[in-house]
């Protein structure tokens, strides 16, 4: 992989998984784990869960407790090593809720990237001055100040720098409802620069939109924003998103309902062609 993809975020959550997964080989449960390593059960818990990362003596201490073999300590250890760093997502953490930083990290490393938009423009297809009008109007309601404003617009545009210009981009699935498109945030010209993005973006091999048209009936999934991120090496999640920050779904009873969802909202979608000509009428509407 190359070094580009590494992310801390999901690197913890696999040092996590694979402590847990050794533990639970040895059929040992946490409680006896804690006790025998001189631990609270809290510890073993947060370290699992990735809410604490253990130490570099934790893992070695835990490797001799469950026998595992010297490689596989030095794997755990380079884990570490990369799980300890600090994305650039986490510059901004003043400005963004916990939510959203996790979901951050974990985007950084999505190997795919499906959506479903039923109010906006998807945040990586988003103009600047699209975005800039977004962040106004929801100032309106979630009060935040103009530096934070600008940091939220800042987090916006580099995660768009880091997502699209990677060397091996995610494949990224989106799913718009019709009423994005004549939505207006800002003046016409914002809208108009807004659709022949989408159109641009619409373009290229690794990038896929559709529209799910007025015309379509009943609507067939109810539901917000969610957008569903596959990894190489970690369970899929789900980031719902909410008007004061978000929520990771990663509960693998839940997560292949979101896929299923998203297929059903491709499904009645008009096809990728089909979509590029309704945004390309759309665009007259804010000529």
């Amino acid at each position: 992989m190359p070094r580009e993809q590494i992310s801390p975020t999901v690197r913890r959550l696999r040092l996590g998984q694979e402590l847990k997964l050794l533990r639970e080989r040895q059929m040992i449960n946490a409680k006896t784990l804690a006790a025998a390593l001189k631990w609270s059960a809290s510890k073993v818990s947060r370290i699992e869960a990735a809410k604490t990362l253990p130490s570099p003596e934790d893992i070695k201490a835990l490797g001799a407790y469950l026998g595992v073999d010297q490689d596989k300590i030095d794997e755990l250890l380079v884990l570490l090593k990369e799980a300890d760093r600090r994305g650039w997502w986490e510059y901004y953490e003043n400005a963004l809720s916990p939510e959203v930083i996790t979901f951050l990290g974990l985007e950084a490393e999505a190997i795919a990237h499906r959506a479903w938009g039923p109010q906006i423009v998807h945040g990586l297809l988003q103009t600047e001055d699209y975005a800039r009008e977004l962040i106004l109007a929801g100032s309106g309601v979630a009060r935040i100040t103009h530096s934070v404003m600008q940091m939220r617009l800042d987090v916006r545009l580099k995660r768009q720098e880091e997502i699209l210009s990677r060397s091996r981009p995610p494949q990224l699935s989106l799913v718009l409802d019709e009423s994005v498109l004549v939505r207006q945030f800002g003046e016409p010209r914002v809208m108009r620069d807004q659709l022949g993005h989408v159109l641009d973006m619409s373009a290229l091999d690794h990038v896929s939109v559709q529209v799910l048209p007025f015309a379509g009936g009943q609507h067939p999934v109810q539901t917000g924003e969610f957008i569903h991120l596959k990894f190489v090496d970690l369970d899929d999640a789900v980031y719902l998103e909410s008007l004061y920050g978000g929520r990771i779904v990663d509960d693998l009873q839940l997560v292949p309902n979101y896929e299923a969802a998203f297929e059903r909202l491709r499904a009645v979608a008009l096809p990728e062609d089909e979509s590029r000509i309704l945004i390309q009428r759309k665009l007259s509407h804010w000529r």
